[in-house]
């Protein structure tokens, strides 16, 4: 695929021999790069939908199978029986299985009844009734065949769902508040502005290559609940004195292995240029990204590199019909709590009903039970949130304790203890063939021992469970984030374990949590070590400090191994 014509304009001085389009190079530095040259990912539909279901997973071009699948959200599991430590010495088709993850495009984490009912069913049909809310709003399948993608698919696609660049070097979903249009406080409703860019954006050939994924949040939530300080590009709810509501432009966030908080543009836009100016940036980062090396190919290099003055300049210069205001900054959030977690009233007088599964993890037939329960106490309407959890609208307020009630018969809790209520964890070494160790068992067993030993424990706390060290789970911003690896074990052997990165928070202070390279626990530690840890924030905090802020000012042999599990 060739670089788009673009308009001619001073080029920045720095930094040069990336593979940037806008600086000349046009032929592919990477194999990555070479695939997407060869052919562009959104073009291997067909073969997914007429050939390889015929052919087999043996047939499938390894080209297609580890590349352009995950344009359409197909990415292949991991074989079972493959302990961490071999995780970065086989070769891909060593480690994958001939199964595939399945994720499901939900932009703004929006679904009615009758879809989720769809993927409730393709989930206990074709995926061992296994479904995974996600922190980026999307639902994950597993255990998908190729010769079943079809009529998954099919299902999908006749209930308004897509797979779509749900993966792949492309602008993947579009982060919403789940609240939006019924919440009181919120500063705007972005759906209109998300229906919009989705619309003339997504399966757009010209944004299918870019340098890596582009993360989008859009949303006018009082609680800033869509994370705008980790996405690539952010549009925050804000009023401008003078042009009403609108949005606060934030671009440059991600975390991985090289976490960087997103920064301000410092302009207004008003919902109207929305959709433009977030083209602007996708297309600023198509020409000018970096991508001689995946590591530095995300968007967030690109913005440290040259500085937000550069960016805003060349966006208004190359990209946008006309400049942008200065506008304001967003309020502090209403609240640190960002997950609509509990009963909400919401701007009719109906309730809007959060309630965490343990960790993400659910069924197929609880999804089918949760669509039910919609219609029944609402009208239908369900909602994904950014951690991992799910919202019904519109319960009157006489029909909460019913609904409240009904849930919890599926395991799915209105007012959880605050660790269910605060835990995370990604896909882990169960289906990821990155991952390290595993994640879903090990934060659901957190949570129980949790909730046994520390019953009385009710500040708020988030406790991020990562299978490796790329930050699906986003444990750089958690109180308690905890990083797969090997780590030594009681004999000195290498055994599944975790790096801890404490502190870490976003909100009214936002920051990256603090990284000891010592401070690592095997998988048999985790309960005790967190125990400890919690016990030693509450003999040793202040009145009202959080966590976070205890552990920014502890002394690290406070933190240790050793000095925590004194503690217990």
């Amino acid at each position: 695929m060739t670089s788009p014509a673009r308009p001619r304009s001073a080029r920045p001085a720095r930094p040069k021999g990336q593979g940037q389009w806008a600086l000349g190079y046009s032929e592919p530095l990477n194999a990555n790069e070479r695939m997407k040259k060869d052919q562009g990912g959104l073009e291997v539909r067909d073969r997914i939908l007429n050939r390889y279901p015929y052919t087999g997973f043996d047939s499938i071009d390894p080209q297609d199978l580890r590349g352009r699948f995950r344009w359409w959200g197909l990415y292949t599991q991991r074989k079972p029986g493959i302990d961490g430590g071999r995780t970065a010495i086989l070769e891909p088709e060593e480690i994958e299985d001939s199964y595939f993850m399945q994720r499901i495009r939900l932009d703004g984490g929006r679904m009615t009844s009758d879809q989720l009912r769809v993927i409730g069913d393709i989930s206990t049909r074709y995926g061992r009734d296994v479904a995974d809310v996600t922190d980026r709003q999307n639902i994950q399948l597993h255990w998908i065949r190729i010769e079943d993608v079809p009529a998954i698919w099919g299902a999908l696609e006749a209930n308004g769902m897509t797979t779509q660049e749900s993966c792949g070097d492309t602008p993947r979903v579009m982060l919403g508040c789940p609240l939006a249009g019924v919440d009181g406080d919120e500063i705007i409703d972005a759906t209109p502005v998300i229906d919009e860019t989705v619309r003339r954006f997504v399966g757009d050939p010209s944004l299918a290559n870019l340098p890596r994924k582009f993360k989008s949040a859009m949303s006018g939530c009082a609680d800033h609940c869509t994370l705008h300080e980790i996405n690539d590009i952010a549009f925050v709810g804000v009023v401008h004195p003078e042009l009403g509501a609108g949005y606060d432009l934030w671009v440059g966030g991600g975390l991985s292995t090289n976490p960087k908080l997103g920064v301000r543009l410092g302009t207004f836009v008003t919902p109207e240029r929305v959709a433009e100016v977030w083209h602007g940036v996708a297309q600023l980062f198509r020409d000018y990204g970096y991508r001689r090396m995946r590591t530095r190919a995300r968007l967030k290099f690109l913005v440290a590199d040259m500085g937000v003055e550069w960016v805003r300049a060349t966006l208004e210069k190359e990209y946008l019909e006309a400049p942008l205001p200065d506008g304001p900054p967003p309020a502090p959030p209403r609240s640190e709590g960002r997950d609509h977690v509990g009963a909400h009233r919401q701007a009719d007088g109906n309730f809007a009903v959060g309630f965490a599964p343990r960790a993400g993890r659910l069924t197929g037939t609880t999804l089918t039970a949760v669509a039910n329960l919609a219609d029944q106490y609402g009208q239908g309407r369900i909602r994904a949130t950014t951690s991992q959890k799910l919202v019904i609208l519109d319960v009157t307020e006489a029909d909460v304790p019913a609904l409240e009630a009904a849930l919890a018969e599926l395991d799915l809790v209105v007012r959880p203890s605050v660790f269910r209520r605060g835990t995370m964890a990604c896909t882990g070494i169960e289906f990821c063939k990155l991952a390290i160790v595993e994640t879903k068992a090990n934060a659901a067993k957190l949570i129980e021992e949790l909730e046994r030993r520390l019953p009385d424990f009710d500040e708020p706390i988030g406790i991020n469970v990562n299978g490796c060290p790329n930050a699906c789970a986003r444990f750089q911003v958690a109180d308690i984030g905890l990083k797969g690896s090997l780590v030594p074990g009681p004999a000195g052997e290498m055994v599944e374990g975790f790096q801890l990165h404490l502190g870490g928070h976003l909100g009214g202070r936002s920051r990256l949590g603090r990284k000891s390279r010592g401070l690592k626990i095997t998988s048999d530690e985790l309960v005790d070590y967190v125990v400890g840890l919690l016990k030693a924030y509450q003999a040793d905090r202040a009145v009202g400090e959080a966590f976070a802020d205890w552990v920014e000012r502890a002394d690290e042999a406070a933190l240790t191994h050793d000095a925590v599990m004194a503690r217990l």
